[in-house]
């Protein structure tokens, strides 16, 4: 296996971004092995200068680069959650999100809890609420599913729950944001 050197890069949160970057590491002869959400990947260390332009780039197209190991944690955290619920990239089967990131970041939840609400202003917890209501508004747009559908699609234990946490988040009932059907772009959550 190769060893691969990463760059975090703090709003890169869906595949239009990923996209976005790609255009932009060709455009500036920048050699990258892969682009995931919130990760530039390399196979050898690039260049000060090389950086530094990348830097300037992805500052134009709204994204930063990730130095700060609280940061860098926060910007992983959010990745999984969103590949989790937009991407469809699940989580094994009835395991809870706690033990879903403790795994896949290596670090403990309780930490991780409490640095995301002191950096962030809320909980993990509100974080993936809001995620998923987001996708459930892009199923709404969509309408292509029932909401049965949607609330099993996105693990809610019935309509009725996904229909409380939808109005809680946005003030309106899903039939209502039918009506109106406004998203928001993902970085802005």
């Amino acid at each position: 296996m190769k060893n691969h050197l990463n760059i975090i890069v703090k709003n890169m949160v869906c595949n239009r971004c990923i996209k976005v970057v790609k255009v932009e590491l060709q455009k500036n002869d920048i050699d990258y092995n892969e682009v995931t959400l919130g990760v530039i990947s390399f196979n050898k260390e690039i260049t000060s200068e090389k950086k530094e332009i990348l830097n300037t780039v992805l500052k134009k197209e709204g994204f930063e680069i990730l130095e700060n190991k609280d940061e860098i944690i926060i910007s992983k955290i959010k990745a999984l959650i969103i590949k989790n619920i937009h991407q469809g990239i699940e989580k094994p089967e009835h395991q809870n999100f706690s033990k879903y990131l403790t795994l896949e970041i290596g670090i403990d939840y309780s930490y991780m809890s409490n640095l995301f609400s002191e950096l962030e202003g809320k909980t993990i917890e509100h974080y993936i609420i809001e995620q998923r209501i987001e996708r459930a508004k892009e199923f709404i747009i969509y309408n292509e599913l029932t909401l049965s559908q949607i609330s099993y699609a996105l693990n809610y234990s019935s309509p009725q729950h996904l229909s409380r946490q939808f109005k809680q988040i946005t003030g309106l009932t899903p039939t209502e944001f039918k009506r109106i059907g406004k998203r928001q772009k993902l970085d802005n959550i």
